[in-house]
């Protein structure tokens, strides 16, 4: 994901065209504004929810969108796919602009998040900062008092040579468990489940970090989070 921070100069030079060396001029002429301030600093970092105002034309005034979506069975989490419909497809013209914070698989469902802040995003998916995410899954066979110690001591993956953190495993009930992980390997569930011949009949993820699914949010729609769950996620 490319940085959306530039210098000032650099910006104006490459959204309007005017040759950087002249930007200093408009900075004195105090002809620059930046989130309604006269800009000061030719080297000013621009970030991507700024706005920046040139003569009282609105260069950017992009605006921070969060939004919590209900993936349904079938949809891909991606932007593009040429086989499948995506996550992207289904929302309405003013979200195309978003990526994905964590994907599902194409047979899995449940809690997505989709943003255009790509410092949250990244934030949001770093393996150091240890974000839980909550899946509920149905098995074809019934669970046992083996699982738990195996999930909790974590797995070796001999392709990717790497054992997998340590994760919990409650017993729901004989055929489903709620699983806590703080990676997101590719098919790791799944592939934990196998140690025990166990295939995976559905994958449903219930939360990442504070955020829970919106239980009025039924497959396929979305809203976007509230002040107070950005501040919950960001704890």
């Amino acid at each position: 994901m490319q940085s959306n921070k530039h210098r000032l100069d650099r910006f104006i030079s490459v959204t309007t065209g005017i040759n950087r060396k002249h930007v200093r001029l408009l900075l004195a002429q105090k002809r620059i504004l930046i989130n309604g301030d006269p800009a000061s600093e030719i080297n000013q970092v621009i970030g991507q929810f700024d706005k920046v105002e040139l003569d009282n034309q609105v260069l950017q005034n992009q605006k921070p969108i969060y939004l919590m979506v209900h993936k349904p069975v079938g949809v891909v989490s991606a932007t593009k796919d040429d086989r499948h419909k995506t996550i992207i497809d289904t929302l309405p013209s003013n979200y195309q602009d978003l990526h994905i914070c964590g994907r599902l698989d194409l047979n899995s469902s449940g809690l997505l998040l989709l943003t255009n802040d790509g410092q949250w995003s990244r934030a949001l998916t770093s393996p150091e900062n240890k974000i839980k995410k909550v899946y509920e899954v149905t098995l074809e066979n019934p669970l046992t008092e083996e699982y738990a110690p195996a999930f909790a001591k974590g797995m070796y993956f001999s392709y990717e040579d790497i054992t997998t953190r340590p994760a919990t495993l409650e017993v729901v009930s004989e055929n489903i468990a709620r699983v806590t992980l703080e990676e997101g390997r590719y098919h790791q569930i799944k592939r934990m489940f196998g140690r025990f011949r166990n295939p995976v009949i559905k994958l449903h993820r219930v939360s990442i970090g504070a955020i829970m699914l919106c239980s009025t949010l039924a497959p396929g729609e979305y809203r976007e989070l509230t002040q107070e769950e950005l501040e919950q996620l960001s704890k």
